[in-house]
């Protein structure tokens, strides 16, 4: 499995799973984990989101939030929906 790189500056906002989620999950998981161990946000949009942060520190710093928002959202709702096979 390959994980897919191409991404939108912010997930969407959707109380229900989307295909973004379901394409992007390991991605999410790998921010959760970032945020866990206490990972700069810049190291972080320059490793997964292969974004220089000293070009466009807002925008980086943008996409890093919106995304760690999302995956946070899929540990407390998405989950449920990605676990019960919930239709595209």
């Amino acid at each position: 499995m390959t994980e897919k790189t191409e991404f939108l500056d912010a997930p969407p906002e959707s109380a229900a799973l989307t295909e973004y989620d379901r394409t992007h999950t390991i991605l999410y998981m790998r921010l959760l984990d970032a945020a866990d161990d206490g990972a700069d946000w810049r190291e972080v949009v320059s490793v997964l989101f292969k974004i220089n942060p000293a070009v466009d520190p807002e925008r980086a710093r943008r996409i890093h939030d919106t995304h760690l928002a999302r995956a946070r959202w899929m540990t407390e709702h998405g989950y449920r929906q990605l676990l019960s096979g919930a239709p595209h």
